[in-house]
């Protein structure tokens, strides 16, 4: 039922990405034209250049991500965690020419944060989790790329858990409480991108955790007008960011694999979600 709903999840994306709709209202007035509907044409290809033209200049990705990064306050008051719980995704390999070195993409942010939190905590442990990212067999999956880099940056090894199996946010949570069975009354951080916390936040309550204080990292929103200039691909990706999050929102709603939008059942007073 899981694949299934990842192989779902993956075709939805595909149809409903925001480069592919503006994609399809150039196509459309080209249809348009090889039926002889010439003033149709015109409409449609008018509508998309303004498309086009305003997705390119303003950062409209910004209205989309902002209510998502703003659920919840960042570097929260915390004292004496128990451990801390960093979500895969910013995993990456290089080149095969250059012998496909492990490195991160722009999600990098949660690991440097780990780390810095694992020195503040020196009794906490780090939770990995991150499993097989692609439905299809990769090189090297995230759960060797992430806990490789978390070594490196010197992390001991006595205090690394490392969840390998997980392929979406809800296996995030439910594989992950099964390495800490007895949680205590101590918090938990969760470290994640602050677009990806709220769906993070529920999944993991609906696995059952508890006192979990969010922890939001690798913002990438910002005021609308902060950003105006002419960055087709930058602020389409920004757009795409957040709406694929709000569609996974939504679908994990739907589907029970978190209890709200806006989750703080399960989380310690530290990470309630932040109000206006």
């Amino acid at each position: 039922m899981d694949t299934l709903f990842l192989i779902a999840g993956k075709a939805v994306w595909f149809f409903l990405r925001p480069e592919t709709l503006l994609l399809l209202l150039f196509a459309l007035p080209l249809f348009l034209l090889w039926r002889g509907r010439v003033a149709g044409a015109r409409r449609w290809l008018t509508v998309g250049l303004c498309a086009a033209i305003i997705s390119g200049a303003v950062p409209v990705g910004n209205l989309v991500l902002n209510p998502l990064e703003r659920a919840y306050p960042a570097r929260p008051q915390v004292a004496n965690p128990a451990g801390i719980i960093v979500l895969g995704g910013m995993e990456d390999l290089s080149p095969a020419y250059t012998g496909r070195m492990a490195q991160v993409n722009d999600a990098g942010e949660r690991l440097i944060v780990a780390t810095e939190l694992a020195r503040r905590f020196p009794e906490a442990v780090v939770l990995y989790s991150g499993g097989q990212l692609a439905l299809a067999p990769v090189d090297k999956g995230a759960f060797e790329i992430g806990p490789d880099i978390l070594r490196r940056l010197g992390l001991p090894e006595n205090r690394l858990l490392v969840e390998g199996r997980s392929r979406s946010t809800a296996e995030n949570a439910t594989f992950s409480r099964a390495l800490v069975p007895d949680q205590d009354e101590r918090p938990w951080l969760l470290v994640t991108s602050a677009f990806h916390m709220p769906r993070a936040l529920g999944s993991f309550c609906a696995a059952g955790w508890r006192n979990l204080t969010p922890w939001p990292v690798d913002y990438r929103g910002g005021e609308l007008l902060e950003n105006i200039g002419w960055d087709l691909a930058g602020h389409l990706h920004a757009l795409n960011t957040g709406v694929k999050e709000w569609i996974g929102l939504l679908a994990y709603r739907q589907t029970g694999r978190t209890g709200s939008f806006f989750p703080d059942g399960c989380s310690s007073p530290a990470a309630r979600p932040a109000q206006d």
